[in-house]
């Protein structure tokens, strides 16, 4: 039980959950879970779009001036702040988006609030494949971003409170796993269009095909029992559990635990974003801030983005680099595969720990060959050889992401609040995560440029951080229901202060 980890097996509350899958809820989580290729089909395709040799002509002359030039420093061929706002305004869009589905998913519900960010999204893509100035590419990001908001906020709520408790780290993962199929996806994309001067036209335009999958898939899906309680569609909650445990499980115990939690939640008439202030809920919020923040400085996101930037930066050739970012996709993939088979298993905590021991080393070692082999200056040429060996040192930290840091990133933020501010909470996690992906996104090239190999030990220090407060401060979830979250807190040595106990009294150790 290091630092203060708790893990419960069974119901604290005595409601059996029956764990078995049905095929419907697989399929329903399934078609919630593909939000996540909106985001990762936008991660995978603007990074290499930018190397295409016809999109700079086309927008950004002067950066493939400097690509096939000779006197600009290896790091800062593509520091331009016009090129990073392409990237990062999506997020900048996200993040208003993201706050408003707080209100939107409680009024409205999960599945609607998915539906919307899927046309929204799918209006971004049409308008960045027939964008002819850098103000429609704007647009078009805008656009994607509202999207985004609206699915990365509604998607892992909708996941979190549809799958048994026995299951739900293996089906919240599923998010992050259609994010990296995303990713994978839009880098054969790119690579196959790369030398077509409608290429990139092509890469952007197709945002469209994953946005059209997950919308036609949401209509055909029940909303949250949740969620449907919440909004007092009794008699639709009732429909929507026979349909995922289901018609031979006795749902009315289910059922009525969430009627009570729902009318406790309610019982408290005060505006959701003052209630997670309250001392109580201390220890949801800062989960809910320090988690997706320490994510984004893993790095992993701005490799992603500019995976392809960074090979081409370090000595290979335009084709080696985009095929470089897909084989980091697919080893991102794999990893989260293996995350979706244990995390029940083995728990939240250990996949936190190993995954950041991993990713720490890799990083020092990529800082570590770039500092040797290209100098102190990054002006001495680098090796096809060396470059391999960073592609190599980066699938290592991709797969420690992958099985730590990615998925459950998604997860813990979207388990831990009681309903009252679930989906308060969730909101608040994704506007961070957006916030910080675009002060990053929009910074981690000219960074690069100043830095040098320091980028990377940067993020190697925050990786260190970020595992010494999982070791203290985040107890163990796995298999505890959503309704009875609030006891891993009263037994944690350091949250227990802040929450209260069963009978209303304050918990002192």
């Amino acid at each position: 039980m290091a630092g203060g980890g708790f893990a419960v097996d069974k119901p604290v509350t005595g409601i059996n959950i029956d764990g078995k899958l049905t095929l419907s809820i697989i399929i329903t989580c399934v078609v919630a879970a593909s939000g996540g290729l909106l985001f990762g089909y936008d991660i995978g395709v603007s990074g290499g779009v930018t190397t295409m040799v016809p999109f700079l002509q086309k927008f950004f002359p002067e950066i493939l001036r400097k690509a096939v030039g000779t006197e600009v420093n290896m790091y800062c061929v593509y520091d331009s702040q016009v090129l990073t706002l392409f990237t990062s305004s999506l997020y900048l869009a996200g993040l208003v988006s993201s706050l408003a589905a707080s209100k939107v998913t409680a009024a409205y519900g999960r599945r609607n609030v998915i539906i919307l960010g899927g046309c929204v999204f799918l209006a971004g893509g049409a308008i960045n494949g027939g964008s002819e100035n850098i103000p429609m590419l704007i647009l078009g990001r805008i656009f994607l971003g509202l999207g985004v908001g609206f699915t990365n906020q509604a998607a892992p709520l909708y996941l979190s409170e549809i799958a048994p408790p026995k299951w739900r780290g293996a089906f919240s993962t599923g998010f992050q796993f259609f994010l990296g199929v995303g990713v994978v996806a839009a880098g054969c994309i790119n690579f196959g269009t790369a030398k077509h001067t409608w290429g990139w036209r092509l890469s952007l335009g197709l945002a469209v095909v994953p946005a059209a999958i997950m919308t036609i898939g949401a209509f055909l899906i029940t909303d949250t029992p949740s969620s449907l309680v919440e909004r007092g569609k009794i008699d639709q909650a009732r429909k929507s559990l026979h349909k995922i445990r289901g018609s031979y499980v006795d749902i009315e115990p289910e059922l009525d635990e969430l009627i009570k939690s729902n009318e406790i939640a309610k019982s408290v008439k005060q505006e959701p974003f003052k209630t997670i202030f309250k001392r109580e809920y201390r220890p949801h919020l800062v989960m809910a801030l320090a988690i997706p923040f320490f994510q984004q400085l893993t790095g992993i996101n701005i490799v992603a983005f500019y995976a392809p930037n960074l090979f081409q930066s370090v000595g290979l050739g335009h084709d080696a680099a985009l095929l470089s970012a897909i084989i980091l996709g697919v080893v991102n993939l794999v990893s989260i595969l293996v995350s979706t088979a244990i995390v029940d298993r083995f728990g939240r905590r250990f996949l936190f720990i190993t995954g950041g021991i991993m990713m720490f080393v890799c990083l020092m070692a990529v800082s570590l060959v770039l500092a040797v082999v290209t100098g102190v200056h990054g002006t001495k040429d680098i090796s096809k050889g060396n470059s391999i060996l960073v592609l190599v040192l980066l699938c290592f930290y991709a797969a420690g992401f992958g099985w730590s840091w990615g998925p459950l990133s998604w997860l813990i933020p979207s388990e831990i609040f009681p309903l009252n501010i679930r989906s308060t909470g969730q909101s608040i996690a994704v506007a961070l995560q957006f916030i910080i992906i675009f002060v990053l996104s929009q910074t981690f090239l000219t960074m690069l440029c100043h830095f040098k190999f320091g980028a990377f030990l940067f993020y190697g220090g925050w990786v260190v951080v970020m595992t010494f407060f999982i070791v203290f401060f985040l107890p163990e979830t796995k298999g505890i229901p959503l309704e009875s979250m609030y006891t891993i807190w009263g037994k944690h040595w350091f949250w227990a202060r802040f929450v209260k106990r069963e009978d209303g009294q304050e918990n002192h150790p």
